[in-house]
Parts: structure tokens; sequence; C-alpha cells
């Protein structure tokens, strides 16, 4: 039973992940068109943002395995 609830929280948040990459990245490119002389550094700020997005699906799919 805890590895079928282990199973659906790591779909849960690995579809989570997905929404926030995609909110990011879309605000990202609506910054970068709204200014353009700022575009690199919103770039560098989407990927991080990004990178610590997807750490939580990784960190959770670790999990089960830690426990």
């Amino acid at each position: 039973m805890g590895a079928i609830a282990a199973g659906i929280a790591a779909g849960l948040a690995a579809v989570g992940a997905g929404v926030g990459n995609g909110q990011v990245i879309g605000h990202a490119i609506d910054g970068m068109t709204r200014q353009p002389e700022m575009a690199g550094r919103v770039q560098s700020l989407m990927f991080i943002g990004v990178g610590l997005i997807e750490a939580l699906p990784i960190l959770l799919s670790l999990s089960p395995s830690l426990l």
C-alpha cells in the first residue's frame, strides 16, 4: 500500500512540476518581450527557477528508497 501511495505522490509531483515549469517559462518569455534588454538576466533566473522546481520530484522519487 505504501508503494502505491509513493507512486501516486511522485506522479502528482511530476504534474505539479510540469505546471510550474510552464508558468515560469511563460512569464519569463513575457518579461523578455516587455524588456528585451533584460533578456539575459531573465533567462538565467528562469533556469535557476526551473532547476529548483525540478528538484522536488527528483527528491520525492528518491525518498521512498531512503525510508
